[in-house]
């Protein structure tokens, strides 16, 4: 469930916000919303020093997901030589790229004397140099004085002398550097044996990145409190700011600040778009949230916890998608292996990916898929596994039709939910007749669907029902007292809606398609290896084809499920939802174990 919060609003003395606000991080419960934007040097300077320790890290090598550790706590200074480093380290690189630009140069020209140019210069003779086809040499002056210095692929290298300092020839100049070849190539040397020091040095650095994470993590604290002390509004002796607390926790709130005399005001939030999200879900589900977190996607705070429906349907959805018992099992495996190497690591991507492989071993159970092997439920010692399959969903010899079919009743169970949440939640108006009508229609689009796609005979009923939604929707979606005026608003944006809401049901057919593409592949791969030869060198080739071929189509299986099993719950259900997922997350402002 989304928590409902309350809009808050405390007053205290101007002298004394730094007291208030330390004893608000203490409770920590506020999420402060900034009266004003919070545009101070102390800010500005901190966002400076912690850029600074993100920038060490990154020099160092330093994952930025370390751990913070106490006993290898690093100061200011240990950050400032990390910087050092690596600015000399930039300098030196820009400088020796102009170098290997010059070098460049007297590689192709050859080892050319700067001191004898200049002599002859001091002499009144100039020195240019240029880049000729050889074609052009039959267009110079007839008393130009030349020499051809090297030939190339597309002509030739050549001097020209001359005592005019203005004259030039119509070829392609290349200026000579004003440097002399021994020295800067000694030069070069020193700086490739510096860079070599300095990353050796930085690589040596990297023993600081708990102590560098420590560090990041005390200024994050003082820079939050910046910001939440400049983000004040002040008003002559009195300092206030806004923020929100979960409604459960309000009487807290209260208590506090009659300790500590504090003004406040609550109130109902007037802004859902600025109310900050809390979800709250039972542990059972929980699990799914490492998959929200990777996709970065909050609800909005008017939106709705889809955790539950989530975490149900990309189940099913993962277990169809990848569809091989077989590979279930090796998540399985992997999952527990990967659990006893990192047992300090949260428990729900744990959790979550073995109720994921359980789910797709059952799934290939039920459709006697097992490594995308033809036969194997013929083995005596495994024929046990024949026992739970059901034949129109087996992989070997199923129903095509009846998989379609089962997509479509998946789509359309799916998306009626989506429905029945908004009427749910719209109860008490009439618009949840309208989203009654929204599921008579999406399970119409069920029928019709059955029809084009399967031949199925459509039903007799379908029409009425079909009529009858669609009633429903154009009376109510916009009700109003003058329902002609609410019919025409719903009736501009209602055929492109349910044509949409048509392909938002075919769309589910994906389940199936990529679901048995992998078993397609699985077996063709099986096919190759059963066709390598007999003999050691059959038997290494068909090892080789078995482990590439299928560690590809589990790679693939895995893309298929971010690609298609979360699309169907974040566009097709979300979208039925009217979810923006616009949310920002609650985060209380409150003292860390690191200060």
């Amino acid at each position: 469930m989304i928590v409902p919060m309350q809009k808050i609003t405390l007053l205290v003395s101007a002298e004394d916000r730094d007291e208030a606000l330390n004893r608000l991080r203490q409770l920590g419960l506020v999420h402060i919303q900034a009266v004003r934007a919070p545009a101070a040097e102390e800010v500005h300077s901190l966002q400076s020093e912690l850029a600074g320790v993100d920038r060490a890290m990154e020099l160092t090598g330093v994952d930025p997901d370390i751990q913070p550790d106490p006993a290898a706590a690093v100061g200011a200074d240990a950050v400032q030589s990390i910087l050092a480093l690596g600015q000399e380290r930039d300098e030196l690189r820009r400088e020796l790229t102009e170098l290997q630009a010059n070098d460049a140069w007297f590689q192709r020209w050859r080892p050319v004397s700067l001191a004898s140019v200049q002599t002859l210069r001091e002499a009144g003779i100039v020195v240019r140099f240029y880049a000729a086809d050889k074609k052009d040499l039959q267009k110079l002056p007839a008393d130009a004085v030349t020499q051809v210095v090297a030939q190339t692929s597309n002509g030739v290298l050549l001097a020209y002398f001359t005592r005019d300092t203005g004259d030039r020839l119509e070829l392609r100049e290349e200026t000579m550097p004003p440097v002399e070849v021994g020295p800067m190539r000694e030069r070069m040397a020193e700086i490739r044996q510096r860079l070599e020091q300095i990353g050796t040095q930085l690589e040596q650095q990297a023993v600081k990145g708990p102590g560098l994470a420590l560090h990041r993590l005390r200024l994050t604290a003082r820079l939050e409190l910046a910001t939440v002390k400049h983000g004040m509004g002040v008003e002559g002796p009195i300092a206030y700011l806004q923020g929100f607390c979960p409604e459960e926790q309000v009487n807290r709130v209260k208590r506090a600040a009659a300790e500590h005399g504090w003004a406040y005001a609550i109130q109902d939030p007037d802004d859902p778009q600025q109310v900050p999200t809390l979800v709250r879900s039972p542990a059972w589900v929980r699990i799914i949230k490492p998959v929200f977190a990777f996709m970065g996607t909050v609800p909005g705070y008017h939106e709705y916890d889809i955790s539950a429906w989530f975490l149900l349907f990309f189940g099913l959805f993962y277990a169809m998608l990848v569809g091989d018992g077989g590979y279930g099992l090796i998540f399985l495996g992997a999952t527990v292996y990967a659990r006893r190497k990192m047992r300090q690591a949260p428990p729900e991507p744990f959790r979550l990916m073995y109720v994921l492989s359980l789910a797709t071993i059952g799934w290939g159970a039920i459709s006697g898929t097992w490594f995308g092997m033809e036969g194997i439920l013929d083995i005596p010692a495994l024929s046990f596994l024949g026992l739970v399959v059901i034949e129109p969903i087996s992989s070997m010899g199923g129903d095509q039709d009846f998989m379609m079919h089962l997509c479509f009743l998946i789509g359309a169970i799916q998306l009626s939910i989506a429905h029945a949440l908004i009427g749910l939640r719209r109860i008490r108006s009439a618009q949840a007749l309208a989203q009654l009508g929204w599921i008579g229609i999406i399970w119409s689009l069920f029928f019709i669907a059955g029809t084009l796609v399967l031949g199925r005979e459509f039903p007799v009923f379908a029409p009425t029902l079909l009529g009858g939604s669609v009633t429903l929707v154009l009376l109510f979606a916009n009700y109003q007292p003058n329902v002609l005026k609410g019919v025409l608003i719903t009736l501009g944006d209602l055929p492109l809606s349910i044509i949409s809401s048509f392909s938002d049901v075919v769309s589910y057919l994906r389940l199936f398609a990529v679901g048995f593409a992998t078993f397609i592949v699985a077996n063709s791969f099986n096919q190759m290896a059963a066709e390598a030869g007999v003999g050691l060198l059959g038997s290494i080739a068909a090892a080789v084809i078995l482990f590439l071929g299928h560690g590809i189509n589990i790679i693939l299986a895995l893309m298929a499920v971010v690609v298609h099993g979360i699309r169907l719950n974040m566009l097709e259900f979300s979208g039925h939802l009217n979810m923006q997922w616009s949310g920002v997350p609650y985060r209380p402002f409150k003292a860390t174990e690191a200060e």
